[in-house]
């Protein structure tokens, strides 16, 4: 489903936006973001997806448009993701309409949650150059993880599709999981060269060093020193496990008694089971190992606040 500005005139912008983010209540129609760009002086065409729709085809069509500077991403981190990997290297800008439950790459470049106010960022603000996370040539902004974790992105699902999204049923769905899932996988992993075999339920890949700080896990000093901040949590049961993911909604991780971090540009993950599911940004695929993740170096430039807009936000 496609609307165009009624102007006529070739886009300098495309929106992608996800049918199927945020509440409906409160999700600006594809009218209403047209409008809002045209009072802007900017043209815009809208491409409406619903979940599991080829974000990446959309995005190629866009970028072959004459004239196209901006493609913005309208929905949650996994829609923002599927943009981001589409538009790596490409030479177009990437805007952002936060639409999610967490909205955790937004708020880790001060984008307003809301949507006035990240139009107005998206045709007045600044740009930064950003790198981008990788795993077997697909890409993910925040993390990627294998084992327990997208088995809780399964069960979040179905409890959304029953209660509705919120982060409650986010938070609850992970308890849910832990309850009812829990399959250690044995591995080995070697980070920048260096191998160690492990056990452990989960392994998490993080570089956002914004979603760290929320949580207050040690490891985004390494983020920011454009390095992975790889966590393993230990094969401890799923009581314990159920106790240490409440620690992490509280703030009261600890290193080494309640996960092992390893730090690094570049990891390989190999499991017994060749194919597994991996998660990025709240997204699903199944991928073949073994499970490379490497760093993305200045793959993507994002319309962000100026410097002068972040001063006045943070005064």
């Amino acid at each position: 489903m496609e609307n165009r500005d009624s102007s006529g005139a070739a886009p300098s912008i495309v929106v992608i936006l996800n049918l199927d983010s945020g509440k409906d209540e409160t999700k600006p129609s594809a009218d209403e973001i047209l409008s809002m760009f045209r009072d802007r002086g900017r043209t815009a065409r809208v491409a409406a997806v619903s979940s599991g729709a080829d974000i990446a085809g959309e995005v190629e069509k866009a970028i072959n448009q004459t004239g196209v500077d901006c493609v913005v991403a309208a929905g949650g981190d996994g829609t923002i993701c599927g943009v981001a990997g589409a538009l790596a290297n490409s030479g177009v800008d990437m805007g952002v309409l936060p639409l999610g439950t967490f909205n955790y790459f937004a708020r880790r470049f001060e984008i307003p949650e809301d949507i006035q106010g990240a139009i107005d960022t998206i045709c007045s603000g600044g740009t930064e150059t950003i790198d981008l996370g990788c795993v077997n040539g697909e890409v993910f902004i925040n993390n990627a993880s294998m084992g327990l974790y997208p088995a809780i992105l399964k069960v979040r699902e179905d409890i959304y599709q029953r209660w509705g999204r919120s982060r409650l049923a986010a938070y609850w769905s992970v308890a849910v999981a832990m309850a009812t899932v829990y399959r250690p996988m044995t591995m080995r992993i070697e980070v920048d060269g260096v191998p160690q075999k492990t056990r452990t339920p989960t392994v998490f890949v993080a570089m956002s060093a914004y979603q760290l700080d929320e949580f207050e896990i040690e490891g985004s000093d390494a983020v920011r020193a454009g390095k992975f901040a790889i966590y393993l949590a230990p094969d401890c049961g799923r009581l314990s496990l159920i106790w240490k993911a409440a620690k992490i909604a509280f703030r009261g991780l600890k290193k080494e008694t309640d996960f092992t971090l390893l730090t690094g540009a570049q990891a390989t993950v190999a499991t017994r089971k060749r194919r597994q599911l991996v998660a990025m940004d709240g997204e699903r695929s199944r991928l073949e190992g073994p499970f490379v993740f490497s760093i993305m170096k200045n793959a993507l430039a994002v319309r962000v606040l100026t410097a002068a807009d972040r001063t006045d936000t943070a005064a």
